[in-house]
């Protein structure tokens, strides 16, 4: 799979996902490769932003496209929330770690094989059948709604926020706001 539109095409939802996949992995990479530990944090905080972003996107805009069109879709959706509750909590666990313990990259490294778990599953099942199954300027205009909801989106795990169109729709851009202010204030790097 690719994170960039062959020629003639328009980036649309897979792309988009795709390269967020990319980019997160190759952050969680470079938290295992850096001594210092507030480098380590900044990116670890980072990585947990974007991660919560993409989650978000997905649970608004791209779970529903899934149940729509591919057959299971709905136990897909299922499964892919129960992964997404299991990388909140590893998520979760590693803000309130010290990155200059042993114990934050044991659970950097649990994160990283949590999600390439979920991107594996992603990138070689979901997201060429959406593609096979969904027309290519409806990808493409769902592409446009992940890229703007990841801009409200949360950057902070919440456990015990539902994994839900509805919420995120109509709460999740609060919430984000707030994530957002703590954010700032706190001087936590968030990409």
């Amino acid at each position: 799979m690719t994170d960039t539109p062959t020629p003639g095409r328009e980036t649309d939802a897979v792309d988009i996902l795709t390269a967020d996949h990319r980019s997160m992995l190759e952050l969680l990479g470079q938290v295992e490769g850096e001594t210092d530990p507030q480098r380590r944090r900044d990116l670890a905080d980072t990585v947990i932003a974007e991660v919560v972003r993409h989650s978000v996107a997905e649970e608004m805009y791209v779970y529903p496209a899934m149940e729509k069109h591919l057959p299971n879709g709905p136990e897909e959706v299922e499964h892919d929330k129960k992964e997404h509750d299991e990388i909140v909590q590893v998520m979760k666990a590693l803000e309130d770690v010290d990155a200059a313990t042993p114990r934050f990259m044991e659970l950097v490294r649990d994160l990283e094989g949590q999600l390439r778990h979920h991107v594996d599953d992603e990138e070689s099942d979901q997201f060429p059948r959406l593609r096979a199954g969904i027309p290519a300027d409806e990808l493409v205009e769902l592409g446009r709604k992940v890229e703007k909801a990841k801009t409200a989106a949360p950057t902070r795990p919440h456990p015990h926020a539902p994994h839900s169109e509805l919420f995120h729709k109509t709460i999740g851009p609060g919430v984000g706001m707030v994530d957002r202010l703590r954010d700032r204030l706190s001087g936590r790097s968030t990409g």
